[in-house]
């Protein structure tokens, strides 16, 4: 269906005739004191007829206005929805740091994210975040559009969990890769470019770097972690889940275990 047909079918159910979208709009360009808003009964004929007849930005707003739509669903008609925005924004990223601005409008848009998390949940353990989360539900904000919550999962550092400190702090968030199951060997330039993974290890998870020597998996953690390496049968005692991708992760307000003197975590094995 063209834009216009389908422009045509939300008046028609609506009720609405075309003098009457003319009738209201006069309203509208009277208020903002601007002609551009209106809209005549034979322009608007045109616009549900012809595919090559395009509304400009101030007869959208009207419409819009008359049909009690939002702006952003009229503009996704004529494929220039807000989520295409944001695939193209995501393509050329802006080099220089920004501050990242939410309009009022776009507050309303909604993503799924945890609102309750599960009552028995042992903070101190690194865990899946699926496993953490009791209830989800609808949080209007805009800013986390680019969360892949279909093809990624999420995992919690636990607060006792040391194993990539300071790299990695207790509390943080992790993405992860599903796809990326088998380490990766090598040697890599900087500790930053060396890959980390999410590990299920049956009766816990963990969160370090990873090397395969003959069937077992070596578990490496920082070389400012106090924790010590560890080595399991992969894939029977270990399983990696997936390679981390990106971190949301608190420098300041989390206690720091580590700070005035040796830590329990360093007689773990």
């Amino acid at each position: 269906m063209q834009p216009g047909e389908e422009l045509k079918e939300i008046r028609t159910r609506l009720g609405i005739t075309t003098r009457d979208v003319a009738e209201r709009s006069e309203k509208i360009a009277e208020q903002e004191k601007n002609t551009e808003f209106l809209i005549s009964s034979s322009w608007l004929s045109q616009l549900e007829t012809h595919p090559k007849t395009l509304p400009g930005v101030h007869k959208l707003f009207t419409l819009a206005c008359v049909y009690h739509v939002t702006h952003a669903s009229l503009l996704e008609l004529y494929g220039m929805g807000p989520q295409k925005i944001a695939v193209y924004q995501d393509q050329m990223p802006i080099q220089k740091t920004h501050l990242i601005p939410v309009a009022a409008s776009e507050e309303q848009t909604t993503v799924e994210l945890p609102l309750r998390f599960d009552s028995g949940l042992n903070l101190n353990k690194t865990n899946l975040l699926s496993r953490m989360i009791e209830t989800w539900g609808q949080v209007p904000l805009e800013v986390l559009r680019r969360l892949d919550l279909r093809h990624r999962s999420y995992g919690f550092i636990g607060l006792d969990d040391y194993s990539m400190y300071p790299l990695l702090r207790p509390g943080s968030f992790v993405q992860i890769d599903p796809d990326v199951r088998t380490p990766q060997s090598g040697t890599f330039r900087t500790e930053i470019d060396r890959p980390i993974y999410f590990i299920d290890l049956r009766t816990e998870y963990a969160c370090s770097w990873c090397e395969l020597y003959e069937g077992k998996l070596l578990l490496v953690p920082h070389p400012l972690s106090p924790c010590k390496h560890r080595l399991f049968a992969f894939r029977k005692e270990a399983e990696i889940i997936g390679q981390v991708t990106g971190v949301a992760m608190r420098i300041v307000g989390l206690e720091d275990k580590l700070a005035g003197g040796p830590s329990e975590l360093s007689k773990r094995p």
